[in-house]
Formats: C-alpha cells, sequence, structure tokens
C-alpha cells in the first residue's frame, strides 16, 4: 500500500483530478529525491489526471534581464518545479515571469494558450483556466501565502495595486526555439505586503480541506470556489488581501 496515495485519497485527490500544486520539498521530510516523489505523485494520479507546478522565473526574468527559455530559464520556486520542469512528458507555457509546467491529460490543452495574455496571470494562463476544468489546488507545508491564483483574481477586479502601468518589452524561445518578442505589464506590489493565508478564512468544506503527504500540512482548495469567494470579498474590500509594508 502506498502511503501517498492513501494520503492523496483521503484529502479528497483522485485519479482523473486537475490539481496546481505549490510545495515544500523540505515540509514533506522525506529522504526520497525530488524526481522520484514526482513520479510516485505521477504513478498515484495516473495519465487520467493533470499535474500542474508554477514555473515561475520573475527573479531572473525582469525588466533589465527581459528573456526567457522555455526550455533554460529555471524557475525560482523550489526544487520540485525546478525538477518538474526537466521530467519527460511535462508541457511549459510561454510567459516570461509565470510560466506554469504541466503533466497529463490536459497539459497541452492548459499550457498552449499563456502566450495570449500581456499581464502575469490573464484569462488564458494555467491558473485561470484551472476552475474551468474543475480544478484543485494543492498547498504542501504550510505554505497558502503561496497562492498564485490570486494575482488572477486581483487583475479581474483591477486591484490599484497589483500592476506596473507601463509594459515591458520581453524576448520569448519557446521549446521548438521558436522566438517571440512581446510586451508585457508585469506586477508591483511596491508598499503592500500579500495576505494569501486569508484565503482559510474565506472558505468553509469541503471547499478548503486539511491533511499531509508524508509530514507535510497540506491544504486542498477547489480553485472555482476560491475565486468566487475572493471575488466578494474584493468587491467588500479591494485591499481584503493585502495590507501596507510597515
Amino acid at each position: 500500500m502506498s502511503v501517498l496515495r492513501d494520503q492523496l485519497f483521503a484529502l479528497g485527490i483522485v485519479p482523473g483530478d486537475v490539481v496546481l500544486i505549490h510545495s515544500s520539498m523540505k515540509a514533506l521530510k522525506t529522504d526520497q529525491t525530488p524526481e522520484v516523489f514526482l513520479k510516485e505523485l505521477m504513478s498515484v494520479l495516473t495519465c487520467e489526471s493533470t499535474l500542474l507546478m508554477p514555473a515561475l522565473t520573475y527573479d531572473t526574468v525582469t525588466p533589465d534581464q527581459p528573456f526567457f527559455s522555455a526550455t533554460d530559464s529555471e524557475p525560482c520556486v523550489g526544487i520540485l518545479p525546478r525538477t518538474f520542469a526537466k521530467m519527460d512528458g511535462v508541457e511549459r507555457s510561454l510567459h516570461p515571469t509565470h510560466s506554469v509546467c504541466a503533466w497529463g491529460a490536459k497539459a497541452e490543452l492548459l499550457t498552449r494558450d499563456h502566450i495570449l495574455d500581456d499581464t502575469p496571470v490573464g484569462p488564458h494562463s494555467p491558473f485561470m483556466l484551472l476552475a474551468k476544468s474543475g480544478g484543485k489546488i494543492l498547498f504542501i507545508g504550510d505554505i497558502l501565502h503561496a497562492c498564485t491564483l490570486m494575482h488572477g483574481i486581483e487583475e479581474i477586479v483591477n486591484a490599484p495595486y497589483v500592476m506596473n502601468t507601463e509594459k515591458t518589452l520581453f524576448t520569448l524561445k519557446d521549446t521548438a526555439g521558436k522566438v517571440h518578442i512581446k510586451e508585457y505589464y508585469t506586477h508591483d506590489f511596491k508598499g503592500w505586503e500579500q495576505e494569501y493565508t486569508r484565503i482559510a478564512d474565506i472558505l468553509d468544506y469541503p471547499d478548503i480541506q486539511a491533511g499531509t503527504l508524508y509530514a507535510a500540512p497540506c491544504f486542498l482548495l477547489d480553485a472555482g470556489t476560491l475565486i468566487s469567494a475572493a471575488t466578494v470579498c474584493f468587491k467588500k474590500d479591494i485591499y481584503a488581501f493585502v495590507s501596507p509594508v510597515q
């Protein structure tokens, strides 16, 4: 019997699900390598499922260094995404700072149109398409603060703190070697601290569930319900998920 399988099923994840994972390898407290863990995860989910991970590159692809390679630009959000991006059968969306990697049944469908957006988490991003696929978000570790989908909701409601007003010209190379030159709006957030752990206060069971994977505390969210609930909060208070930097 697989401990990981039992824990995933207890959380509410079953083969066929579309799951985006934010992760802390350290929180798992396992002797497995990142690749072994990911292979076991894929085996449990099966290729009927779709597994996604953020492959964000905002630390290295910047207005001062405006070049992104879907093959060579390493994710800056942890060892599991960096490992996942290099695995066989994994697709990567084309975006300079907020690309997403995906594997499984809907990988190509969820990543192919990200190039159409000119914002970090626009309507064609895998983050926003997740809800349309009935997708879930799994946080491995106590890392609700890392919820990138919240940026997409901030874009929808035009939160005044989220975006720079001028575009930056980026050069992007896709996995086939084709070069794309495109202008993008980038995130701002100057003067504001993100407070996405407040997500836990606006969702109820079964739309948010707590559990564990190996030793890591985990949360599983329904993406569509999060978008709906957060949008209601933003309509009441546009600063509901940020606080001023002290």
